[in-house]
């Protein structure tokens, strides 16, 4: 199984392979854009393996991050009754 999370694109580098800074809520990492080249600054882009795979709208990126949200709430509940 594999999971694309959406990321918000801060800042696009001039280096000839396309890499930016993207933000996971709160977690900033730097992903390849070169499979995305119409992804600018402030698009939000699903992450696979530190890749940008495709661009998603604002809203399915925060419907994504309510369901992470979650499921972090699931496993900490899960957790606590061990």
């Amino acid at each position: 199984m594999c999971l694309g999370v959406p990321g918000k694109v801060l800042s696009i580098g001039d280096d000839e392979l396309r890499m930016g800074r993207v933000d996971f809520g709160g977690i900033v990492k730097e992903a390849c854009l070169a499979c995305v080249p119409e992804a600018v600054i402030g698009d939000y882009v699903i992450v696979h393996a530190g890749f940008a795979i495709s661009r998603v709208d604002e809203v399915e990126a925060a419907r994504v991050f309510q369901y992470l949200e979650r499921i972090e709430e699931l496993t900490g509940l899960k957790e606590r009754r061990k």
